[in-house]
Protein backbone atom coordinates (compact mmCIF):
# COMPACT_ATOMS: atom_id res chain seq x y z
CA UNK A 1 0.00 0.00 0.00
CA UNK A 2 2.31 2.87 -1.33
CA UNK A 3 1.58 6.35 -0.56
CA UNK A 4 1.12 9.26 -3.33
CA UNK A 5 2.67 12.98 -2.81
CA UNK A 6 -0.37 14.81 -0.62
CA UNK A 7 -0.65 18.10 -2.86
CA UNK A 8 -4.14 17.76 -3.21
CA UNK A 9 -5.48 18.45 -0.24
CA UNK A 10 -8.59 16.41 1.19
CA UNK A 11 -11.43 18.38 2.60
CA UNK A 12 -12.21 16.05 5.18
CA UNK A 13 -8.54 15.82 6.12
CA UNK A 14 -9.14 17.00 9.65
CA UNK A 15 -11.85 14.62 10.25
CA UNK A 16 -11.26 11.53 8.10
CA UNK A 17 -7.78 10.99 8.12
CA UNK A 18 -4.79 9.68 10.56
CA UNK A 19 -1.17 10.36 10.42
CA UNK A 20 1.57 8.02 10.95
CA UNK A 21 5.69 9.53 11.70
CA UNK A 22 8.27 7.53 9.45
CA UNK A 23 11.63 6.82 10.68
CA UNK A 24 14.19 6.86 8.05
CA UNK A 25 14.85 3.13 6.62
CA UNK A 26 13.81 1.36 3.68
CA UNK A 27 10.03 -0.48 3.19
CA UNK A 28 10.15 -4.09 3.78
CA UNK A 29 7.44 -6.73 3.56
CA UNK A 30 7.49 -8.97 6.70
CA UNK A 31 5.89 -12.57 6.63
CA UNK A 32 6.35 -14.75 9.74
CA UNK A 33 5.25 -18.22 8.92
CA UNK A 34 6.46 -21.73 9.33
CA UNK A 35 9.28 -21.15 11.87
CA UNK A 36 10.90 -18.48 9.59
CA UNK A 37 10.62 -14.58 9.71
CA UNK A 38 11.51 -13.60 5.66
CA UNK A 39 11.55 -9.84 4.66
CA UNK A 40 10.55 -8.88 1.31
CA UNK A 41 11.68 -5.30 -0.40
CA UNK A 42 8.48 -4.00 -2.23
CA UNK A 43 9.80 -5.43 -5.96
CA UNK A 44 8.82 -8.52 -4.11
CA UNK A 45 12.52 -10.11 -3.35
CA UNK A 46 13.68 -11.63 -0.21
CA UNK A 47 16.49 -9.93 1.38
CA UNK A 48 16.73 -11.59 5.08
CA UNK A 49 15.17 -14.51 6.46
CA UNK A 50 15.79 -14.81 10.14
CA UNK A 51 13.84 -16.20 13.36
CA UNK A 52 11.60 -13.73 15.21
CA UNK A 53 8.96 -13.97 18.34
CA UNK A 54 5.30 -12.58 15.45
CA UNK A 55 3.50 -15.50 15.39
CA UNK A 56 4.91 -17.93 13.23
CA UNK A 57 8.35 -16.46 13.01
CA UNK A 58 10.20 -19.32 14.59
CA UNK A 59 10.10 -22.72 15.21
CA UNK A 60 9.60 -22.81 18.99
CA UNK A 61 6.21 -20.67 18.25
CA UNK A 62 4.76 -22.07 14.91
CA UNK A 63 1.80 -23.85 13.94
CA UNK A 64 0.25 -25.07 10.60
CA UNK A 65 -2.33 -21.99 11.17
CA UNK A 66 -0.01 -19.53 12.58
CA UNK A 67 1.56 -17.16 10.25
CA UNK A 68 1.80 -12.93 9.93
CA UNK A 69 2.41 -10.49 7.20
CA UNK A 70 3.28 -6.75 8.11
CA UNK A 71 4.15 -3.51 6.36
CA UNK A 72 7.21 -2.22 7.90
CA UNK A 73 10.04 0.28 7.83
CA UNK A 74 13.52 -1.24 8.62
CA UNK A 75 15.82 0.99 9.91
CA UNK A 76 19.45 0.00 9.55
CA UNK A 77 20.82 1.99 12.16
CA UNK A 78 18.12 1.24 14.79
CA UNK A 79 18.25 -2.61 13.83
CA UNK A 80 14.30 -2.30 14.07
CA UNK A 81 11.69 -2.79 11.93
CA UNK A 82 9.00 -0.52 12.49
CA UNK A 83 5.31 -1.40 11.99
CA UNK A 84 3.17 0.78 9.79
CA UNK A 85 0.46 -1.51 9.27
CA UNK A 86 -1.42 -5.53 9.68
CA UNK A 87 -2.22 -7.34 6.50
CA UNK A 88 -2.52 -11.10 8.21
CA UNK A 89 -2.43 -11.59 12.41
CA UNK A 90 -2.31 -15.37 13.13
CA UNK A 91 -3.62 -16.51 10.02
CA UNK A 92 -6.26 -13.55 10.01
CA UNK A 93 -6.45 -11.80 6.95
CA UNK A 94 -7.11 -8.41 7.31
CA UNK A 95 -7.17 -6.64 3.77
CA UNK A 96 -11.35 -5.95 4.26
CA UNK A 97 -11.05 -4.11 7.21
CA UNK A 98 -10.40 -0.27 7.04
CA UNK A 99 -7.09 1.46 8.28
CA UNK A 100 -8.61 2.59 12.19
CA UNK A 101 -9.67 -0.72 12.57
CA UNK A 102 -6.32 -1.95 11.22
CA UNK A 103 -4.36 0.39 13.53
CA UNK A 104 -6.00 -0.87 16.53
CA UNK A 105 -5.38 -4.47 16.31
CA UNK A 106 -1.99 -3.74 15.62
CA UNK A 107 -1.02 -1.72 18.63
CA UNK A 108 -3.61 -4.08 20.38
CA UNK A 109 -1.38 -7.19 19.43
CA UNK A 110 1.97 -6.31 19.36
CA UNK A 111 2.12 -5.62 22.98
CA UNK A 112 0.81 -9.14 23.80
CA UNK A 113 3.84 -10.59 22.37
CA UNK A 114 6.85 -10.55 24.59
CA UNK A 115 10.36 -9.67 23.87
CA UNK A 116 9.51 -8.21 20.83
CA UNK A 117 10.78 -4.87 21.48
CA UNK A 118 14.05 -7.00 22.47
CA UNK A 119 17.02 -7.90 20.59
CA UNK A 120 17.61 -11.79 21.16
CA UNK A 121 18.61 -14.64 19.99
CA UNK A 122 14.91 -15.93 18.56
CA UNK A 123 14.60 -12.24 17.35
CA UNK A 124 17.72 -10.38 16.77
CA UNK A 125 15.64 -7.45 15.13
CA UNK A 126 13.30 -5.25 17.38
CA UNK A 127 9.78 -4.69 15.76
CA UNK A 128 8.22 -1.45 17.07
CA UNK A 129 5.00 -0.36 16.23
CA UNK A 130 4.61 3.52 14.79
CA UNK A 131 1.74 5.46 16.41
CA UNK A 132 -0.86 7.38 14.38
CA UNK A 133 -2.53 10.93 15.16
CA UNK A 134 -5.71 12.62 14.47
CA UNK A 135 -4.62 15.53 11.04
CA UNK A 136 -6.29 18.17 13.11
CA UNK A 137 -4.30 21.37 13.12
CA UNK A 138 -3.36 21.29 16.92
CA UNK A 139 -2.67 17.88 16.83
CA UNK A 140 -0.24 17.98 13.79
CA UNK A 141 1.17 21.03 15.56
CA UNK A 142 1.52 19.11 18.49
CA UNK A 143 3.59 15.74 16.80
CA UNK A 144 5.55 18.29 14.69
CA UNK A 145 6.91 19.12 17.85
CA UNK A 146 7.55 15.98 19.66
CA UNK A 147 10.84 14.54 19.82
CA UNK A 148 11.44 10.89 18.15
CA UNK A 149 13.65 7.81 19.21
CA UNK A 150 14.67 7.77 15.44
CA UNK A 151 15.29 10.17 12.57
CA UNK A 152 12.09 11.44 10.91
CA UNK A 153 12.42 10.81 6.97
CA UNK A 154 8.59 11.85 6.37
CA UNK A 155 4.78 11.54 6.96
CA UNK A 156 2.47 9.07 6.05
CA UNK A 157 -1.52 10.03 5.67
CA UNK A 158 -4.13 7.72 5.70
CA UNK A 159 -7.96 7.38 5.25
CA UNK A 160 -9.61 6.04 8.24
CA UNK A 161 -11.88 4.03 5.81
CA UNK A 162 -9.41 2.70 3.30
CA UNK A 163 -8.73 -1.45 2.89
CA UNK A 164 -5.51 -2.44 2.58
CA UNK A 165 -4.63 -2.58 -1.36
CA UNK A 166 -1.51 -3.18 -3.51
CA UNK A 167 0.38 -0.40 -5.44
CA UNK A 168 -0.03 3.49 -4.80
CA UNK A 169 -3.33 4.83 -3.90
CA UNK A 170 -4.79 8.53 -3.15
CA UNK A 171 -5.95 7.44 -0.15
CA UNK A 172 -2.30 6.84 1.34
CA UNK A 173 -0.33 10.51 1.14
CA UNK A 174 3.17 11.83 1.83
CA UNK A 175 4.67 14.64 2.66
CA UNK A 176 8.05 15.88 4.12
CA UNK A 177 7.29 17.47 7.77
CA UNK A 178 8.97 21.25 6.32
CA UNK A 179 5.67 20.93 3.55
CA UNK A 180 3.15 21.00 6.18
CA UNK A 181 3.00 24.81 6.45
CA UNK A 182 3.07 25.11 2.79
CA UNK A 183 0.44 22.35 1.63
CA UNK A 184 -1.97 22.07 4.27
CA UNK A 185 -1.35 25.70 5.47
CA UNK A 186 -1.34 24.77 9.50
CA UNK A 187 1.03 27.56 11.04
CA UNK A 188 3.59 24.81 12.82
CA UNK A 189 5.96 25.43 15.45
CA UNK A 190 9.95 26.53 14.69
CA UNK A 191 12.00 23.26 15.28
CA UNK A 192 14.22 20.38 13.62
CA UNK A 193 11.79 18.78 11.93
CA UNK A 194 9.84 22.13 10.74
CA UNK A 195 12.65 24.18 9.19
CA UNK A 196 12.80 24.28 5.45
CA UNK A 197 16.05 23.69 3.39
CA UNK A 198 17.13 26.12 1.00
CA UNK A 199 15.47 23.45 -1.61
CA UNK A 200 12.42 22.98 -0.65
CA UNK A 201 10.63 26.27 -2.66
CA UNK A 202 11.81 24.61 -5.83
CA UNK A 203 11.09 20.35 -4.51
CA UNK A 204 7.61 21.93 -3.91
CA UNK A 205 7.33 23.27 -7.31
CA UNK A 206 9.04 20.05 -9.18
CA UNK A 207 6.53 18.08 -7.60
CA UNK A 208 3.64 19.74 -8.40
CA UNK A 209 4.73 19.77 -12.06
CA UNK A 210 5.31 16.11 -11.82
CA UNK A 211 1.93 15.64 -10.36
CA UNK A 212 0.18 17.51 -13.06
CA UNK A 213 2.23 15.91 -16.18
CA UNK A 214 1.55 12.88 -14.50
CA UNK A 215 -2.19 13.25 -14.80
CA UNK A 216 -2.44 14.04 -17.91
CA UNK A 217 -0.51 11.02 -19.06
CA UNK A 218 -3.11 9.02 -16.96
CA UNK A 219 -5.65 10.07 -18.74
CA UNK A 220 -4.73 8.66 -21.96
CA UNK A 221 -3.78 5.47 -20.55
CA UNK A 222 -5.69 4.49 -17.89
CA UNK A 223 -8.49 3.09 -19.49
CA UNK A 224 -6.11 1.11 -21.64
CA UNK A 225 -3.66 -0.46 -19.12
CA UNK A 226 -4.94 0.59 -15.59
CA UNK A 227 -1.94 1.87 -14.68
CA UNK A 228 -1.71 4.47 -12.00
CA UNK A 229 1.01 6.94 -10.28
CA UNK A 230 3.70 5.24 -8.24
CA UNK A 231 5.14 8.48 -6.28
CA UNK A 232 8.44 7.60 -4.21
CA UNK A 233 8.45 8.08 -0.20
CA UNK A 234 11.35 9.77 -0.34
CA UNK A 235 12.61 13.14 -1.18
CA UNK A 236 13.13 13.26 -5.36
CA UNK A 237 16.74 14.24 -6.30
CA UNK A 238 16.41 17.79 -8.08
CA UNK A 239 18.09 18.76 -11.26
CA UNK A 240 20.97 21.09 -10.62
CA UNK A 241 20.68 24.57 -10.57
CA UNK A 242 22.83 27.64 -9.48
CA UNK A 243 19.81 28.28 -6.89
CA UNK A 244 19.17 25.06 -5.59
CA UNK A 245 22.19 21.91 -5.35
CA UNK A 246 21.32 18.62 -5.52
CA UNK A 247 20.22 17.47 -2.11
CA UNK A 248 20.66 13.13 -1.55
CA UNK A 249 17.09 11.75 -1.59
CA UNK A 250 16.06 9.56 1.80
CA UNK A 251 16.60 5.95 2.09
CA UNK A 252 13.34 5.36 2.54
CA UNK A 253 11.46 3.35 -0.49
CA UNK A 254 7.52 2.82 -0.60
Amino acid sequence: MLSEWLIDVPSDLGQEWIVVVCPVGKRALIVASRGSTSAYTKSGYCVNRFPSLLPGGNRQNSTAKDYTILDCIYSEVNQTYYVLDVMCWRGHPFYDCQTDFRFYWMHSKLPEEEGLKEKTKLNPFKFVGLKNFPCTPESLCDVLSMDFPFEVDGLLFYHKQTHYSPGSTPLVGWLRPYMVSDVLGVAVPAGPLTTKPEYAGHQLQQIMEHKKSQKEKLTHKASESGHYELEHLSTPKLKSSPHSPDQPGSLMEN
